[in-house]
């Protein structure tokens, strides 16, 4: 049997990968996707707070240019310096790719119980606390 490490990073990559390959004809990555999500979800948040929120996801200059595109594409706009938030056609365009990021949790979770979902998930959160926790103490 593989490590854990090998599934997370290949499972992280087979998402990446595919997300990427459905949202590609919308114009969006997973985190050009994710960019607008954080923002539907906080409207007007500052880009640091954008960043923190991602930053577990892709590192800066990633999840920059995604910023970036999404401003680009007018999916999001500056109400003032250093702060984002989602316009109209990005909301739309959310809702626009939403029928394919189901269709993509459907196919990645067949043959996965809610049940063996929630252990999972419920694993990897233990595990992340348990080696964050003993990071900051040493």
């Amino acid at each position: 049997m593989k490590p854990i490490g090998y599934w997370l990073n290949r499972t992280d990559q087979a998402i990446t990968h595919h997300m990427n390959g459905v949202l590609a004809e919308y114009g969006l990555t997973r985190t050009t996707w994710q960019v607008l999500n954080v923002l539907r979800d906080t409207p007007e948040a500052t880009d640091t707070a954008v960043l923190a929120a991602l930053a577990p996801n892709a590192d800066r200059p990633t999840l920059t240019a995604a910023i970036d595109t999404t401003l680009t594409h007018a999916w999001t706009t500056r109400p003032t310096p250093g702060h984002l938030t989602l316009t109209p056609a990005g909301r739309d365009h959310l809702s626009t790719v939403a029928t394919r990021v189901a269709a993509f949790r459907d196919l990645s979770l067949t043959g996965i119980t809610p049940e063996d979902y929630r252990t999972t998930v419920t694993v990897l959160e233990r595990m992340t606390l348990n080696l964050e926790t003993n990071q900051a103490r040493s």
